[in-house]
């Protein structure tokens, strides 16, 4: 089909047993680990470009020059502790939200091992673009999967639910404070954490509607195909 004629699917708003039930397991299952496996390689990508990172990985980052811990282990474990704020807002995690916990930190590992670093700038620019388009493709595959949002996803949108304030204004306040942290504590900020900022948004808004798989009987959505890229964007986060 004509991408550009292809009709944007919506994203149901299900709890989480309804996710389970609402059928195509068999295409939404694989999706759901091949596009965060894909998003931990993608995280990978742009660590071993060392020409900045997104604001949360910038986070992730920074733990690590005070942790002896690898960066996979830091991005479970803030990904986990993330997952307890959920608690207070109310917000009920789905399969994807605890896959999405362990298979990317799992990931990045595993890509951070096999992925050398390059001393040159060309191949560094490379692996920037390759990654945050990668991790546009990424977060479509997991978040069209339609079995729950990643964590950091569902603290942006539960907290807005919350207090009543705009996504854009949570999500904007919530980076900030994380990239900020992030560098003091020597995270990597650079011409790529501008790019991943200025590119995330249309990257997953063109690969979110081919990603995303129509539920059978569900056509009820709490936002349109369009606008969701915006709110959950940055994300996986």
């Amino acid at each position: 089909m004509n991408l550009m004629t292809r009709p944007n699917v919506p994203l149901a708003n299900l709890s989480p047993r309804a996710q389970l039930r609402a059928g195509r397991l068999g295409r939404r299952l694989p999706q759901l680990v091949i596009g965060l496996m894909l998003y931990g390689v993608s995280m990978a990508m742009m660590v071993r470009g060392g020409l900045g990172l997104n604001p949360w990985d910038v986070f992730h980052a920074g733990l690590t020059t005070r942790a002896p811990m690898s960066f996979g282990e830091i991005t479970i474990i803030v990904g986990a502790l993330v997952l307890l704020l959920w608690i207070p807002l109310r917000q009920w995690p789905g399969l994807g939200t605890i896959a999405n916990v362990f298979v990317i930190g799992v990931s990045v590992d595993a890509a951070l091992s096999l992925i050398p670093t390059p001393t040159t700038l060309a191949p560094r620019a490379a692996l920037l673009v390759g990654g945050v388009v990668l991790n546009g493709l990424a977060g479509g595959l997991y978040i069209g999967s339609q079995l729950g949002p990643g964590p950091r996803d569902g603290l942006m949108t539960g907290f807005a639910r919350r207090t009543g304030w705009s996504l854009r204004l949570v999500r904007t306040g919530i980076e900030v404070a994380v990239l900020v942290v992030g560098w003091f504590l020597g995270g990597t900020v650079g011409i790529g954490t501008i790019l991943y900022a200025v590119a995330i948004g249309p990257l997953v808004h063109f690969f979110l509607p081919i990603c995303t798989v129509p539920l059978i009987g569900h056509q009820d959505q709490s936002e349109d195909a369009a606008a969701t890229p915006r709110a959950t964007t940055g994300t996986r986060e």
